[in-house]
Order: structure tokens, then sequence, then C-alpha cells
């Protein structure tokens, strides 16, 4: 081979070695898109929101939210799984579309497991059990009794079909005895404006989602899912100290990709999404709506996951619930 095409042979596979971490390492050159696969107004959407303006300000380009309601975010993840692995669209949803919809939906179009890069276990909250203020019943104990009087009458507004509001309430049922009617929207927002209209009379709704509005005085809370009594809601009691054994629910937010991204743009997208849920002042933010931030890894995620779902997927079981 003569010297000229030795050199020129160097220089194409110099090329092919150099060209892809170059690129990742420029990553991102232009506006990256979060889908969030419900209505603006709920917790999937204030996660976002305010994990997107914080990424934005370190990586320098804008972060668009971008709303794809439907189907307790179904509709929006398998959107999000056929574009581009190229880290300019991620998915920002909750414990419903990556934990729940696998185990309700016979023929969800996503596998969050072999379908996503899990980027990060974004943020945590409890439930609260709310009610709308005129609706005969101050705590916990009061909405059983009501219940166990009153069979299939009180109506239980949630999020969707399979979110993490219709599911504790599920469990709540089967826990307590009890029944209710289920009243499922599109979305966190639209379920908290017919509650605070009083279209429905009660709801387990993420804490983050719902704390402005107790304190408003719009909402009444009556216990709260987590293990520990709530900083944001320091005198409701937990679902424990109210005498329902065992239901302990925390709603998640969470970051992913489509399937593939370089290693590099993956790496520098958990790092960042991290920092920025982690920022102080996005950390108050989120503190002082009832959210915990955990900013966990991809791998984290990952395992996390795993358990979520089989633990769901028992309730869903259990309670014979469809998607129909």
């Amino acid at each position: 081979m003569k010297p000229q095409a030795i050199c020129a042979l160097a220089v194409l596979v110099l090329t092919a070695v150099f060209v892809q971490p170059a690129f990742a390492a420029d990553y991102p050159e232009r506006n990256v898109t979060v889908v969030v696969p419900f209505p603006p107004g709920g917790a999937s959407d204030v996660t976002a929101r305010l994990t997107g303006n914080k990424l934005s300000e370190r990586i320098g380009k804008s972060v668009i939210i971008e709303n794809r309601a439907g189907a307790n975010g179904s509709i929006g993840a398998a959107g999000v799984k056929s574009v581009a692995p190229d880290g300019y669209t991620l998915l920002i949803g909750s414990i419903g579309v990556y934990a729940i919809n696998p185990v309700l939906y016979k023929n969800l179009k996503y596998d969050p497991l072999k379908d996503f890069d899990l980027l990060s276990l974004l943020v945590r909250t409890p439930n609260v059990l709310v009610a709308n203020p005129n609706f005969p019943v101050n705590t916990a104990a009061d909405l059983i009794a009501h219940l166990k009087k009153n069979p299939n009458l009180v109506t239980f507004a949630s999020s969707g079909i399979g979110s993490s509001d219709h599911l504790t309430a599920a469990l709540f049922w089967q826990k307590t005895g009890t029944t209710g009617v289920h009243v499922p929207y599109k979305g966190g927002g639209p379920a908290i404006n017919d509650l605070i209209g009083g279209h429905a009379n009660v709801s387990f709704q993420n804490l983050g989602a719902v704390a402005q509005h107790i304190r408003a005085g719009k909402l009444k809370a009556l216990a709260v899912t987590g293990d520990k009594r709530a900083a944001a809601l320091p005198d409701v009691p937990t679902a424990i100290e109210a005498g329902i054994a065992d239901l302990v629910v925390y709603s998640w937010q969470a970051a992913a990709a489509p399937k593939g991204l370089p290693a590099d743009v993956r790496a520098k997208l958990e790092s960042e999404i991290a920092a920025a849920v982690n920022s102080p002042d996005v950390k108050k933010q989120f503190n002082d709506i009832g959210f915990d931030v955990v900013a966990s890894n991809g791998t984290q995620f990952a395992e996390f996951l795993v358990g979520e779902t089989q633990r769901w997927k028992k309730v869903v079981e259990t309670g014979n619930i469809t998607a129909e």
C-alpha cells in the first residue's frame, strides 16, 4: 500500500474513533424537549418544570416542557420510546407510567426496563387523603365509618386508571374492607380541580400537588401515606396513626430517555439532572410543596423499579383492576 493510502486510511480510522465522543462531549447543541405524559397542573408537570428550569440553566439550552396526556401516561411514554435516542427528547413521568402501567395494560406499547435508558428517580412524596371541604368527614376514621354506612356511594377522584392515587384508593379499600366509586380523570390537575369544585368527594393525591390547596383551605387533609408525618403538613396524621395498617405509599417521579443513548450523553444527563434537583433553590421548592429529593442514578432507579412493579402487581391482581 502506498504511503498516501496508508495516511488516508489512518485519518479515516481516527475519525471513526473520535467523532462519536466529540459529538457526545458537545451535547447539547440545541434545545431539549421533556415530555410530560399528563396534563398541566399535576405532580409530573410540577416536577418537570422545576427540574427543567434548573437543567436549562446548567446546560445552557432551553428545556421545553411538552404535555402529551392520555391512558395514564402510556400515550406520551410510547411516543418518547419511538424517537431517536440522542438525548434531545426525555420523559418525566410518575409511578403509574413506569411501575403500574406494565401490570395493568395487557397491550402496553412500551416496556420501561427494555425501551428506556432510566436516568434518575427524581423525587418522591407521600399521597395525602384529601376531601372537599364540604364533605362531612374530618378524619380517616370518619371516612371509613361513612364508607361502611354508604357503600359504593362516595366518589374517589384520581388522575387516571392505574395512577398511584387510584391504586392507593384500591389498597385503602382492601385494608379497610370498604368500597367507593372510582372516578378517573386525564391527569392530576383536572382531578384536583373537580375535587375543589365539589364534583368529587375525596382523593388520594400526591402531597406535592395539593399542599398549597390544603394550606389555602380549598381541600382538607385526612391522612398522609408516608411512614412518618410530612414536614409540609405536620398536623396531619399518617394513615398508620389513623389506624390503617400497612398503608404506606410514596408516589414518585422519574426521568428517562429512549433506549440507546450514547454513553457520554447518558452520563452527562444523569449528572446534570441530579445536580439540578439537588441544587439548594430547587430542593427548597420541592420540599416546600411536600416532595423529598431522591436524585438516584439510572442503575439505582432500575433496581428500585423492579420492586415497585412487583408490589403494585399484587394490588392490581387482588383488586381485579383492569384498564377498561
